[in-house]
């Protein structure tokens, strides 16, 4: 593992760091292979979600952001109210459940050698952290799948797609990854809140979390409140696990900041 920090971040802790795998050429090759039939065989049987525009033939982060600002600006003509909930998963790569990565390959219908492969592949990982010329201690690594790896991605994303299965009708959403968004429309606020607080709450995505193994967090999930209307109006209140969820003011998502008004702009990341 080699520590890389995050943009923006203190480098001095070392939460703010990626752990990224370097793993050996013969490896990469392996995991090239058998990722190539491993997306041929998804994409062929839409196993992984529509909605799904990671790392996805003929998809990309366009697609999602078309999507986002295409319903705002519905929610505009319709002179309605939009609300929109930015999910944040706390150590998505470093927590995903191994086994229920075993476990869907098994019900997507895969047989023979790929899923024991990749099973191997998960399994009996160690690994060392690489700082400078000095290297630490071989960890062994229980949960999650290695970043930087070729094949960790698909896995992932395999993962994930579950959690539209998991929103109550009439919530809309998109996906990117582990970029995941929930938004309502409405003319009234409370009603907003009902929706998204009835997903939050009495929905499916708290139990979808405990059962794959996913923690969203409470201090990085924020909501946005997109209006153009006039009239003075409250801002939504939603809660997430019992912390109120804050709104903020200009909301980044996939390199593109939005404001309540939906002018947006791209931001560069080094």
């Amino acid at each position: 593992m080699v520590p890389t920090p995050k943009p923006g971040k203190d480098t001095s802790n070392p939460t703010n760091c990626r752990p990224i795998a370097l793993t050996s050429c013969f490896c990469k090759v392996m995991e090239r292979m058998v990722n190539n039939r491993l997306v041929w065989y998804l994409e062929r049987n839409i196993i992984i979600s529509p909605t799904q525009s990671g790392f996805c033939k003929g998809r990309s982060t366009t697609d999602q952001l078309v999507r986002l600002e295409s319903f705002v600006q519905e929610a505009f003509i319709q002179k309605q109210h939009a609300t929109a909930i930015f999910f944040d998963l706390e150590k998505a790569s470093d927590t995903t459940w191994k086994f229920g990565i075993v476990k869907d390959l098994h019900s997507a219908g895969l047989r023979g050698r790929l899923p024991l492969f990749i099973a191997g592949f998960l399994s009996d990982r160690k690994f060392e952290v690489r700082v400078g010329g000095g290297y630490s201690k071989p960890s062994v690594q229980e949960t999650g799948v290695p970043q930087g790896s070729i094949l960790s991605v698909t896995l992932f994303c395999l993962k994930i797609s579950s959690i539209i299965k998991a929103l109550c009708p009439g919530v809309e959403c998109c996906l990117y990854v582990d970029d995941f968004v929930i938004c309502y429309c409405s003319k009234h606020i409370h009603i907003i809140e009902r929706h998204l607080q009835r997903c939050l709450n009495t929905g499916k995505l708290q139990e979808w979390a405990d059962t794959n193994g996913f923690k969203f967090s409470t201090t990085k999930t924020v909501c946005f409140h997109f209006c153009c209307l006039r009239k003075l109006h409250p801002d939504p209140q939603l809660f997430l696990n019992g912390s109120p969820i804050p709104v903020i003011e200009e909301v980044r998502f996939l390199g593109v900041i939005f404001d309540k008004k939906t002018h947006f702009f791209l931001t560069c990341v080094t």
